[in-house]
């Protein structure tokens, strides 16, 4: 059941507040990774989308988007695609070389290939990591690319020598305000399951869920980039210099954070996800913004919910 009046709106008894989540300009890259079987495949993509949740302290947001079927992969192998966000070209390069070489190239069997093909704007993966085979390395231009063919112990690792980036968005997100702890719980993981189905996004928190919200800054400790949202933390409601936003019937809240190649997947990502949050025990569904001032992607709540 569904009701609206002025700017209340309700979506399964849950309510759906008038704001929007406020995100930002990233770049972002895919990276498909194909292996000798799928679990192989799913090994190494875990291991390069790991310590990635947030660039405040990861430098890079990082998940799985999707698994491969062989008949899609560039060598009809079990695949998964992988993809990465950081704020500017240099930065991203940076975590593709380290990711690559470390977790991939490192994986039995692994091969590595650009998932954005058609992006002009490249970064060099292979042609860094090339030095590795210490000369031994060999190369092959296929279709206007280059690969390289890097030796290892097992046999050798194969690897494009460059791959693409393009704009992309961070920070898309909602808040789930529940009356408890498993009800907010339940609905997160319910809310992940139906955004995971969307192609071209990824959510770079442990499951896909966060407890610990942070807001831009610190009230005591000038020094620190983020700190603890107070403003919905149910522990801190009634204390002084607390501007708390939760509501008295709610008393666990779980954000989800949603980082996507482009405008149209976050939408719709967010637009399952909010469907699927709404069951018993939540009470209220909001989003984490600044007023608009920082950053310049807008997903209002209503739009997604109406």
């Amino acid at each position: 059941m569904s009701t609206e009046s002025g700017t209340e709106l309700q979506r399964q008894g849950v309510r759906i507040v008038d704001t929007f989540a406020e995100a930002f300009g990233m770049r972002g890259a895919r990276v498909v990774i194909t292996a000798q079987s799928a679990e192989w495949a799913r090994t190494a993509a875990r291991s390069m989308t790991g310590f990635a949740t947030s660039v405040i302290g990861c430098k890079v947001e990082a998940g799985i988007e999707a698994e491969i079927a062989p008949d899609d992969t560039p060598d009809g192998r079990p695949g998964i695609s992988v993809l990465l966000f950081a704020f500017d070209a240099e930065g991203l390069g940076r975590q593709l070389i380290d990711r690559v070489g470390q977790t991939i190239l490192t994986c039995p069997t692994t091969a590595c290939f650009d998932g954005l093909p058609q992006s002009t704007d490249r970064v060099t993966v292979g042609g860094a990591l090339r030095h590795f085979g210490d000369k031994f390395q060999s190369s092959k231009v296929l279709g206007g690319q280059r690969y390289w063919r890097i030796p290892v112990m097992e046999g050798e690792f194969l690897v494009q020598e460059t791959f693409g980036i393009q704009k992309a968005i961070g920070g898309g997100n909602f808040l789930i305000l529940a009356k408890d702890q498993m009800s907010a719980l339940e609905a997160a993981e319910a809310a992940v399951a139906a955004m995971r189905g969307v192609r071209g996004v990824i959510l770079p928190f442990p499951g896909g869920i966060v407890r610990a919200g942070s807001k831009v800054g610190a009230k005591k400790y000038k020094n620190m980039i983020a700190s603890t949202n107070d403003a919905y933390c149910p522990t801190l409601r009634g204390r002084s210099g607390v501007d708390s936003q939760i509501p008295p019937e709610a008393n666990s809240v779980l954000e989800i954070v949603i980082d996507g190649l482009d405008r149209a997947s976050i939408e719709e990502a967010m637009r399952v996800g909010l469907a699927a949050a709404c069951r018993p025990g939540v009470v209220e569904i909001t989003a984490g913004n600044y007023g608009g001032k920082l950053g310049k992607h807008h997903f209002h709540l209503h739009q997604l919910a109406g």
